[in-house]
C-alpha cells in the first residue's frame, strides 16, 4: 500500500475514534461542570500540568523514537528488530513511570502546595500518580502501532479508555445519589486510573495482531535483555531530545497553567474565583475550541513516519506534496473551525454549559483555531524532518508569550489580558514555523539529499555486481 494512502487510511481511522471520543467526553465535561461545580473543575484541571510532565518525561520521547525507529525498520521488513526496539521502550517507560510514582506519592502535598497552590490537589495528585505505569504501557504501543501505520490499536485502546472512564464515573456517581451521599471530584480522578489501565491491557492483549505477529517466548526475552545495550544506543539518540523536548515543553505549559490562579488573584480576583475561571477556560471552553482538532491531531500522529519515510526513500516531489496537502487540510479546518464557533459561540456557553463566562472565551479563542490546528501538523512535519530541536526552540518562544501575557498582561487586565497572549503566540508561532520549513525543504538541501540517496543506491547496486 503507498505511503499516501496509508496516510490517508490511519488518519481517517483515528479522527474517527477521536471525535468519537471528544463527543464522549463534550458531554461528559458538562456532567462534571453540572456535578462537581465550576471551583472543583478548577482543582480537578490543576493536576494536570505535573500528570502530563511525568507523561513526557517517561513517554513522550520515547513514544516518537518508537515510532520514527519503527517506520524506519519496517520500511525494510525488519520486523523482528522493530519488536525488539518496542520491548526496549517499554522496559525504559514503564521503569521510568515507576520512580516518578513512588516520588509523586511522597512529595504530594509538597507539589500541591508550592507548585498548584492549594494543598486540596494532594490528594488528588496522590491518586492519578497510579495511571502513571498504565500510562506507558499503552503508549508505549500506539507508537510502535503509529510508525507501523496500523491505527486500528491506538485508536480503539484510546476509546476504550474514554469510554471506561466516563461509563465508571457516570455509573458510581449514580449509585452515590441514590445512597444519598455526594462524591467529590476524587471520583473524576479515579475514573482516569481506571480507565488508563483498562486501555493497557487491552493493548498488550492486541500485540499479537502488529507484525511480526507473534509474541516473543522466554528464549527470547533473554535474547531481548542481550540486545538490550545495543537496542538503547539506537533508541536514545532519538529518544533523549524529543523527551527534552516534550519536558521542557510540558514543563513551561505547567508553569503556564498553575500561574493563572496566581496571577488572576493579583488582579484583584479572590482565591475561589480565580479557579471558578481556570476551570471555565481550561475545563470547558479550551475544549470546546480543541474539539474539531481530532482530525489535525490524528493526521500530526501519522505526519510524522510518514514523513521519515519519504525522507529515507529520497523522493523530493513526493514529500512536497505531503506538506503541503497537510498544512492546507489543517489551515482549512481551522478557518472553518472558527467561522463556527464564532455563530454558536453563545448556545454553546449559554446553553450546554450554563455560563456566560464560558460564552465570552469560546467567542475569543475562535480565532486562535486556523494558526492552532496548522501548528500541530508543523510541528510533526519538523519532527519528522529530524529537526526536533528546532521545534522545541520554536515552542519556547511560543509560550514565552503567554507565560509575558500571564505575569505582566493578568494583573493589569486579568484573563483577557492572557486571551490576547495565546492569540498572539500561536500566529508568531506560525510564521516562524512556516520560515524554518521553508529553510529545511528548500531546492538546495533537498538536492543534496536525493544526490545522497543515489549514490547509496549506486553503491549497493555496484556490490550485487560481485559474487
Amino acid at each position: 500500500m503507498p505511503a499516501r494512502t496509508k496516510l490517508i487510511q490511519g488518519t481517517f481511522i483515528l479522527t474517527f475514534v477521536g471525535i468519537l471520543s471528544r463527543f464522549m467526553g463534550f458531554f461528559f465535561r458538562m456532567f462534571t461542570s453540572h456535578v462537581f461545580g465550576e471551583e472543583n473543575i478548577g482543582l480537578y484541571q490543576l493536576i494536570f500540568p505535573v500528570y502530563l510532565f511525568c507523561l513526557s518525561l517517561s513517554t513522550a520521547g520515547i513514544e516518537a523514537a518508537i515510532s520514527r525507529t519503527a517506520a524506519q525498520k519496517a520500511s525494510r521488513g525488519k520486523y523482528i528488530e522493530a519488536q525488539s526496539i518496542l520491548y526496549t521502550g517499554l522496559f525504559f517507560s514503564v521503569l521510568f513511570s515507576i520512580i516518578q510514582m513512588l516520588l509523586l506519592q511522597k512529595y504530594a502535598l509538597w507539589i500541591a502546595i508550592h507548585w498548584m497552590g492549594d494543598a486540596r490537589c494532594a490528594d488528588l495528585l496522590l491518586l492519578v500518580t497510579y495511571a502513571l505505569p498504565a500510562a506507558a504501557i499503552h503508549t508505549c504501543i500506539s507508537g510502535y502501532s503509529y510508525g507501523l501505520q496500523k491505527t486500528s490499536v491506538p485508536a480503539l485502546s484510546q476509546l476504550l479508555e474514554q469510554l471506561v472512564r466516563i461509563s465508571f464515573v457516570v455509573v458510581l456517581h449514580l449509585l452515590f445519589q441514590k445512597n444519598g451521599q455526594t462524591p467529590g471530584i476524587l471520583l473524576a480522578v479515579l475514573g482516569i486510573v481506571v480507565g488508563e489501565y483498562c486501555s493497557a491491557l487491552y493493548s498488550l492483549a492486541c500485540l499479537h495482531q502488529l507484525p511480526p505477529a507473534q509474541l516473543p517466548s522466554l528464549r527470547k526475552f533473554r535474547r531481548f535483555f542481550r540486545s538490550l545495550p545495543q537496542n538503547t544506543l539506537e533508541l536514545m539518540p532519538t529518544a533523549f531530545p524529543l523527551t527534552m523536548n516534550r519536558t521542557a515543553i510540558t514543563l513551561l505549559q505547567g508553569i503556564e497553567a498553575t500561574s493563572i490562579p496566581v496571577c488572576l488573584k493579583l488582579s484583584g480576583c479572590t482565591s475561589s474565583e480565580s479557579l471558578r475561571i481556570y476551570g471555565v477556560l481550561t475545563g470547558m471552553a479550551l475544549p470546546c475550541i480543541l474539539f474539531p482538532s481530532a482530525l489535525t491531531n490524528s493526521l500530526s500522529v501519522m505526519l510524522m513516519p510518514a514523513v521519515a519515510q519519504e525522507q529515507c526513500s529520497g523522493s523530493v516531489s513526493s514529500l512536497h506534496r505531503l506538506i503541503l496537502r497537510a498544512i492546507g487540510c489543517c489551515f482549512t479546518l481551522g478557518l472553518i473551525s472558527c467561522f463556527f464557533f464564532l455563530i454558536t459561540g453563545n448556545f454553546i456557553g449559554n446553553t450546554l454549559f450554563h455560563s456566560v463566562l464560558a460564552t465570552r472565551f469560546i467567542l475569543t479563542l475562535a480565532w486562535l483555531c486556523p494558526f492552532l490546528y496548522t501548528n500541530t501538523a508543523l510541528s510533526s512535519i519538523l519532527n519528522g524532518l529530524g529537526k526536533s530541536f528546532l521545534t522545541l526552540l520554536i515552542n519556547i518562544i511560543g509560550l514565552s508569550i503567554r507565560l509575558f501575557s500571564i505575569y505582566i498582561v493578568i494583573p493589569e487586565f486579568g484573563i483577557q489580558g492572557y486571551l490576547w497572549g495565546l492569540l498572539i503566540s500561536q500566529l508568531v508561532v506560525s510564521i516562524i514555523f512556516l520560515f524554518c520549513l521553508r529553510l529545511t525543504t528548500a531546492k538546495p538541501f533537498l538536492k543534496n539529499t536525493t544526490k545522497i540517496f543515489s549514490e547509496k543506491h549506486a553503491v549497493k547496486t555496484d556490490l550485487h555486481k560481485f559474487p
